[in-house]
């Protein structure tokens, strides 16, 4: 359908042929259509994907991609559809044949050359940003007057998605004759991520979160973007954060990772990467992370808005100083206007307080995210029906039978490295022992260093005040299993280790037997859970043996002693006495 008109109210074709296309770009006969995915770069890919299940279940379409060229981020692209499994169509093929429909979520390159009706979806959220020295001068990225016109020649946009009024406001504005085919169809990715928020426990439970809180830092790409702005902030916040109170995540724009590459990236993140910091997939996990965050630390980037959306109105705090790229009257830049800013942001890999970002959190009053987020998105809820309606009726098909609702995000996956070894800080507080642990070598050194037995390289094994093992679970089929007891393995370290003057063994029952140099009996030592509105709160047995090793190396207990550990805000009671046999004998 080359002069771009509209299906008519039966579904038939408005005008053309009604022939389809072949492979030598002839049009056939017969119930299929033709739908090609036009992405000219990895975030503009990922958008698409989001439109496939609008076609779930039609065995009458056939979906292809190609790459448009002319972008520096395409590459990975092409890797993710390998890792999808989609058929492909080089481009230059592509320009020989004519489709039913063409879906982009970028109107730039050549895209307009493709033979078909072309739908056009935004590739981000609320139209944030006027990139200097591409397209019109201020004009936002993605409205822009020079990549919608369209000559007579070129293929027609028979539509174009929208997520909110205002948008197609702002479109007619610049452009009255694109803004004719533009309609409110919602977004997608935004449904997806709210049809996924009641699984954020399960998402915090993949990330390995627990009781913490999760702070997440948002960078989208260019040179205004917090990661090149700040590139010493992620692992500045992962040393500084106590570990057992905050884990951080890092969210980056997919053109970010196209630019260096994921190992280049991970590399430069390596600092922060050892100390436990979340680097999510560019594709779902993103928005999964997002859902289970407890707070945001952002840029101008969009991905903040749909935080904001699925976040009931969580903690924003910007690190954007305004102007530049930013339009401070789209959704992102009236967010970033009522957020408190971090101080010293010039600066700020070298704050030598994390309390800036801790009372720059507990200052959000609730409001600016909501406002923002219902800024840049229609009311959700039927997006995917709007456009299926719209696409099926551009194809002259009627819809199969069965509904279609939003695909659910996936569990995202933890932290591609955790550390076993940290310094311990110790307070002596009226309430009892303040614990906090930061990954070893991040910081100065603080009261002693705990390390993890066979999770930890041999130097700092042997440099451990408290040297601590998990239980080894074998595995199956051994024909002859060996294993050690508790207490012949806290001899074993005292005796290999000469530095170490705790010893402990974390046992199958949630407790703990201990060794301290000097003393002749091994300790036994329980921590109590707490009641939390509901919920039970556990302390990893670990940071209790580090308040235990430190009572010890302050003085001898008595036979029975207990102790409060204070983690952050919470205080849990851990009990020490001398160990039974039987508790010497557990395996581990």
């Amino acid at each position: 359908m080359h002069d771009g008109r509209r299906a008519t109210g039966d579904g038939r074709r408005a005008t053309g042929d009604g022939r389809r296309a072949t492979g030598d770009g002839r049009r056939a006969t017969g119930d299929g259509r033709s739908v090609l995915f036009a992405a000219r770069s990895a975030v503009a890919l990922y958008r698409l994907l989001d439109v496939l299940p609008v076609f779930s279940g039609d065995d009458r379409i056939s979906r292809r991609f190609t790459l448009v060229p002319g972008s520096a981020f395409g590459a990975d692209a092409l890797a993710a559809l390998d890792a999808l499994g989609g058929r492909t169509v080089p481009w230059s093929e592509a320009l020989t044949r004519t489709y039913d429909l063409v879906v982009a979520a970028s109107p730039k390159g050549d895209l307009r050359l493709l033979r078909g009706p072309h739908v056009l979806l935004p590739h981000g959220a609320g139209f944030n940003k006027s990139i200097p020295g591409e397209g019109s001068a201020d004009s936002a990225s993605g409205l822009d007057r020079s990549y919608l016109q369209r000559a007579d020649h070129d293929a027609p946009i028979a539509l174009h998605a929208l997520a909110h009024p205002d948008q197609v406001t702002r479109l007619a504005a610049t452009n009255p004759q694109a803004a004719r085919q533009a309609k409110v169809i919602g977004d997608l990715t935004l449904e997806r991520v709210l049809a996924s928020s009641p699984l954020r426990e399960r998402y915090r439970a993949a990330l390995g979160t627990g009781a913490r809180k999760l702070l997440v830092l948002n960078s989208t790409w260019g040179p205004e973007s917090l990661i090149r702005r700040h590139p010493g902030l992620p692992a500045e916040l992962a040393a500084r954060l106590p570990y057992d109170e905050y884990q951080l995540a890092l969210v980056i724009h997919p053109n970010e990772r196209s630019r260096l590459g994921t190992h280049e990236l991970t590399e430069r993140l390596a600092p922060a990467v050892d100390a436990g910091l979340i680097l999510p997939d560019p594709y779902e996990e993103w928005a999964s992370v997002l859902i289970a965050a407890d707070a945001l630390v952002t840029d101008h980037g969009s991905a903040a808005l749909y935080y904001c959306a699925a976040a009931q109105d969580r903690p924003v705090v910007s690190v954007h100083p305004g102007g530049g790229e930013l339009i401070p009257t789209s959704p992102m830049g009236q967010l970033l206007d009522c957020v408190t800013k971090l101080r010293n942001t010039e600066g700020i890999e070298n704050i030598g307080d994390i309390e800036g970002i801790g009372e720059a959190l507990r200052s959000y009053r609730p409001g600016p995210g909501r406002t923002a987020a219902q800024a840049a998105f229609a009311p959700p809820g039927d997006a995917m029906d709007r456009l299926r309606t719209e696409i099926y009726a551009l194809l002259a098909l009627a819809p199969p039978a069965h509904g279609v609702t939003p695909r659910l995000l996936p569990a995202p996956a933890p932290a591609a490295r955790v550390p076993a070894a940290f310094d311990v800080q110790v307070e002596a507080v009226p309430t009892g022992l303040r614990i906090t642990r930061h990954p070893a070598g991040t910081g100065p050194p603080g009261h002693h260093l705990a390390v993890e037995f066979g999770a930890a390289a041999e130097q700092l094994t042997r440099s451990a005040g408290l040297l601590y093992r998990r239980r080894l679970l074998p595995a199956s089929g051994v024909p002859v299993d060996v294993a050690w007891t508790a207490d012949g393995w806290t001899r074993h370290a005292l005796s290999a280790y000469p530095n170490c003057r705790s010893a402990a063994a974390l046992l199958p029952d949630g407790g703990c037997l201990l060794r301290f140099r000097g003393h002749e009996q091994p300790y036994a030592v329980e921590v109590a859970p707490r009641s939390e509105d509901g919920r039970v709160v556990r302390l990893d047995p670990a940071v209790a043996l580090s308040a235990v090793h430190a009572r010890l190396v302050s003085r001898d207990p008595a036979d029975d002693a207990t102790l409060n550990c204070l983690v952050g805000e919470r205080s849990f009671r851990v009990a020490l006495r001398p160990a039974t046999d039987a508790e010497t004998e557990q395996l581990i």
